[in-house]
C-alpha cells in the first residue's frame, strides 16, 4: 500500500514538473520570437495609472507605432480588444495581472506576426486611444461618458455630450440556432448598458436618438432562434431595446466601430445533469485522473492550469479519487467543492477556498461589523432639488417621511423633510444612504411624456315618414230645405246619408247660412292623415253632384310625407401626462325639483353634456393603453316640470398604436313601422276599401360611432 501511495505521489510530482517545464519552454519560445523577427515592432511594457476619475493603460513599443490598432469591445463579459499588426510580444508574459480599479488583467496573445491585447474589466467602460511617440495610451471612463477625456484620435473627437443616433436595427440567424441583433450607430463612441434582466436582455443607449421608423416591435419567431421579439422604444434621451428569448440561453455583446452586435445562443440541456447545477460552465477543458490525491494538491493543479491564485483555508483537507475527461475547469472545481463541502469566493484573480460554514460565518461577521459601523457613522444633511415631481409625493412614496418601515430607504437614524414652495427635499442620513437616494432621484425625477387624445363622436340619422287619409261624405236633399234630408221609409222612419252639406250647398245655392240654419255633419267616413312633427297634412277634395243638385258625393284625400337626414359630429380633445387621468366636458345642467325631508321642494341640477375621461399609459414598444370613458347626454322630452335625458355612454380599455385610430363602439338602430286605420269590413273591400281607411309608414335609422386617436407628444414639442 505504501508503494502505491509513493507511486501516486511521484506521478503527481511528474505532472506538476511537466506543466512547469511546458510553461517555461512556451515562455522561452515567446521571448525568442522578437529576436527572430527583428523587422517587427514589439510591445515592451504595459503599465497602468489614474488621472482623476479616469484610468489609463500605457502600452510601450520598441519602435514608434504609426498604425492605429483595430479595436472592439464586448459588454458581457466586459472586454476591450486591440489588434496590432506586424507586432510581437516582448514583455515576456502571456498575462499581466493588474487588479487596479476596474482593470483585472491584460492577456497578450501573439499569432503569426500579430499581437492581440485583451483587457479584462470588472464592468463595461468607454475607451479612447491616443498615440504619444513610442506609447499608446488607452483611457477608460464611466459608461455615461461624462468623464471621457479629449484625445487626438478621430474616434475620441465625438464628445459624449453630443447625442448619438441609431441608424438601423437588423436581425440575422447565425450558426447553431444563434440569433444576432445588429444595431448600427452614427458614432463609434456610445454609452451602452447591456444586461440580463430576468428572462430578457435589456440594452440602454444613453443620450441617443431613435427615429420614428425604428420605434417598433420585431417578431422573429420564424427564424428558429431563442429570440422571439425585439422591442425598441425611446424615453427622453435614453433608447431602450428589450430582447425576449425563450428557453435556456446565454448572450454575448460586442461592438466593432459603429456596430453593436448582441448574440443569443441556446444552451443544450445535458443528459443526466443534476437540476441543482443550473449554471453554465465556460472554462477551458482539462482531464484529471488521480487516486487518493490530497485536496490541496488537486487545487494546486487547477490553479496551475487556470493561472488563478488559490488561497486555501487551514481547514481544507482530505483526499479524493476522481477521473474527469474533457471537463471545463470551473465544473471540475465545482465538483471538488461539492465533494468536500467547500465553497469558493472570487476576488479579482484570487480564489479563496474554505468550508461553507467558515465562509458563511466570516461573511456574517463582516455584515455585523458593517451594521455596527453604520450605527457609528456620522450623519450628513443634503438638499435635493426635484424638477418634475412633487417633493411631498416623492417623500411619501419612497418612505422618506421619517418613519422607518418596510418601504423606507432610509436607515434607522435617517430623517427627511420637504419644502413645498421650492420643491426641495432635506435628507439627513449616512453618506451611503444618501448615495442611494441620489440614484433613486436620478431614475425617477424625469420629465413625463404627454399624450394628446382626440375623440370623434359621429351621430347619423335617416328618417322617413308617410301618412295617407280619406274623408267621405254624402247628402240627400230630396226632402227640400226643411233640414230633414233623407228618404221616406214605411212608417215614420227616414233613411239619410249625409255629405258635406255646408260647403257644397252654399256653392250651388241650395243652402243659405243663417243664425237658425241647420248644418248637418255630412261626413260618414272621417280618417284623415295625421300630422308629422306638428306639420298639418295637405288635402284634396272632390264633389260629385246629381242632375237636380239634390244629391252629391264628397271625397277629400289628405297626405303628408316627411324625409330628413342629419349628422352630428362632436370632437373633444385633451392633452395629459402619461398615466394621469384627464377630463373634458361641455354641456348644460337641467334643473328639476326634488322633495326634501321637511316636505318642501328644492332645485337640483342634472348634467346633460359631452364628457371625455381618459387615462393613457405609454408602453415600452411605443403603443398606448387607454382607459376611456365617453358619455354624450342630451335633453330629451319634457316630463312634468323637468326633462328626460338621452344617454349614450361607452367605457372600455383598449391598446392603440401611436397615431392610430380605433373604433371604441357603435350603436345602429333601425325602426320600421307600418300602420293602417280602417272601417271594419268596408276597409277590406277590394279597391273600394281605400275609401274607408288611412295608412302610415315610418322608416327611421340612427347610427352612433365613437373614434379615438391618441398621439404621443414629441419631446421637442413638449419642450417648446
Amino acid at each position: 500500500m505504501k508503494m502505491v501511495n509513493l507511486w501516486l505521489n511521484l506521478k503527481y510530482v511528474m505532472v506538476v514538473f511537466l506543466i512547469v517545464m511546458a510553461g517555461r519552454v512556451h515562455s522561452a519560445d515567446k521571448e525568442s520570437e522578437p529576436e527572430a523577427n527583428q523587422n517587427l515592432n514589439a510591445i515592451t511594457a504595459i503599465d497602468v495609472s489614474r488621472s482623476g476619475a479616469q484610468q489609463q493603460l500605457h502600452i510601450r513599443f520598441k519602435q514608434v507605432s504609426t498604425i492605429t490598432p483595430l479595436s472592439f469591445a464586448t459588454q458581457n463579459p466586459p472586454r476591450v480588444v486591440f489588434d496590432f499588426a506586424d507586432t510581437a510580444n516582448a514583455t515576456g508574459q502571456l498575462r499581466r495581472v493588474l487588479d487596479s480599479g476596474d482593470l483585472r488583467h491584460v492577456d497578450i496573445i501573439q499569432v503569426a506576426g500579430r499581437t492581440r491585447l485583451v483587457l479584462a474589466l470588472k464592468r463595461p467602460l468607454i475607451f479612447s486611444t491616443s498615440a504619444q511617440n513610442q506609447e499608446l495610451v488607452v483611457t477608460l471612463s464611466e459608461p455615461d461618458g461624462t468623464s471621457l477625456a479629449k484625445s487626438t484620435t478621430e474616434a475620441s473627437s465625438n464628445l459624449a455630450s453630443d447625442k448619438n443616433t441609431i441608424l438601423d436595427i437588423d436581425f440575422r440567424r447565425g450558426a447553431g440556432e444563434t440569433g444576432r441583433v445588429i444595431i448600427d450607430l452614427a458614432k463609434a463612441q456610445s454609452a451602452v448598458d447591456v444586461r440580463r434582466q430576468g428572462q430578457t436582455v435589456v440594452i440602454d443607449f444613453m443620450k441617443t436618438n431613435l427615429p420614428d421608423v425604428l420605434r417598433r416591435r420585431l417578431d422573429v419567431k420564424d427564424f428558429g432562434t431563442p429570440i422571439q421579439n425585439v422591442s425598441t422604444s425611446a424615453q427622453s434621451d435614453v433608447v431602450r431595446m428589450v430582447i425576449e428569448p425563450t428557453g435556456q440561453w446565454e448572450h454575448l455583446a460586442w461592438q466593432t466601430d459603429k456596430r453593436l452586435v448582441v448574440e443569443v445562443r441556446p444552451i443544450k440541456a445535458e443528459q443526466g445533469k443534476s437540476s441543482t447545477a443550473g449554471r453554465g460552465y465556460r472554462g477551458d477543458k482539462l482531464s484529471l485522473n488521480f487516486q487518493n490525491i490530497e485536496v490541496r494538491a488537486l487545487l494546486q493543479v487547477i490553479a496551475d492550469f487556470t493561472g488563478f491564485n488559490v488561497v486555501a483555508s487551514d481547514s481544507v483537507s482530505g483526499q479524493l479519487t476522481l477521473r474527469l475527461k474533457d471537463v471545463p475547469w470551473d465544473q471540475a472545481l465545482d465538483i471538488v467543492m461539492q465533494a468536500r463541502g467547500l465553497d469558493v469566493r472570487k476576488n479579482g484573480n484570487v480564489l479563496w477556498i474554505a468550508p461553507k460554514d467558515e465562509l458563511l460565518t466570516k461573511e456574517r461577521l463582516e455584515l455585523e461589523q458593517r451594521a455596527q459601523i453604520s450605527e457609528l457613522e456620522p450623519l450628513v444633511t443634503e438638499t435635493f432639488q426635484l424638477n418634475y415631481q412633487k417633493a411631498d409625493a416623492f417623500r411619501q412614496v419612497f418612505g422618506l417621511d421619517g418613519q422607518v418601515g418596510r418601504g423606507s430607504i432610509l436607515s434607522r437614524r435617517g430623517s427627511a423633510s420637504s419644502e413645498p414652495r421650492t420643491n426641495k427635499l432635506f435628507i439627513t442620513d449616512t453618506p451611503s444612504r444618501l448615495d442611494e437616494v441620489r440614484k433613486l432621484i436620478l431614475l425617477t425625477d424625469v420629465p413625463t411624456r404627454q399624450v394628446m387624445i382626440e375623440a370623434r363622436i359621429v351621430e347619423a340619422d335617416d328618417r322617413f315618414s308617410k301618412n295617407l287619409g280619406v274623408k267621405l261624405g254624402f247628402t240627400d236633399l230630396n226632402a227640400g230645405r226643411s233640414g230633414t234630408p233623407g228618404i221616406n221609409l214605411p212608417g215614420s222612419s227616414r233613411l239619410a246619408l249625409t255629405g258635406n252639406y255646408l260647403g257644397v250647398g252654399e256653392q250651388s245655392g241650395q243652402a243659405v247660412v243663417t243664425a237658425g240654419s241647420y248644418i248637418p255633419n255630412s261626413q260618414f267616413v272621417s280618417m284623415p292623415a295625421s300630422s308629422i312633427n306638428g306639420v298639418t297634412p295637405g288635402s284634396l277634395a272632390v264633389s260629385l253632384f246629381s242632375a237636380g243638385a239634390n244629391r252629391f258625393l264628397n271625397l277629400e284625400l289628405s297626405a303628408l310625407e316627411a324625409e330628413g337626414k342629419g349628422k352630428i359630429i362632436s370632437s373633444p380633445r385633451v392633452v395629459t401626462a402619461d398615466q394621469q387621468a384627464a377630463i373634458i366636458e361641455q354641456g348644460e345642467e337641467i334643473p328639476y325639483q326634488q322633495a326634501t325631508s321637511s316636505g318642501a321642494t328644492s332645485i337640483q341640477f342634472k348634467k346633460a353634456n359631452l364628457k371625455l375621461e381618459v387615462t393613457p399609459q405609454i408602453t415600452p414598444d411605443g403603443n398606448i393603453i387607454l382607459t376611456v370613458d365617453v358619455a354624450k347626454d342630451s335633453r330629451g322630452v319634457a316630463v312634468g316640470s323637468s326633462f328626460a335625458i338621452n344617454t349614450k355612454h361607452v367605457k372600455t380599455n383598449v391598446q392603440v398604436e401611436n397615431g392610430g385610430t380605433v373604433v371604441l363602439g357603435g350603436i345602429f338602430t333601425q325602426t320600421e313601422i307600418d300602420g293602417v286605420n280602417k272601417v271594419p269590413f268596408f276597409g277590406d273591400l277590394p279597391v273600394l276599401g281605400y275609401l274607408f281607411r288611412s295608412a302610415s309608414k315610418t322608416r327611421d335609422r340612427t347610427e352612433l360611432l365613437i373614434f379615438i386617436t391618441p398621439r404621443v407628444v414629441s419631446d421637442s414639442l413638449a419642450e417648446k
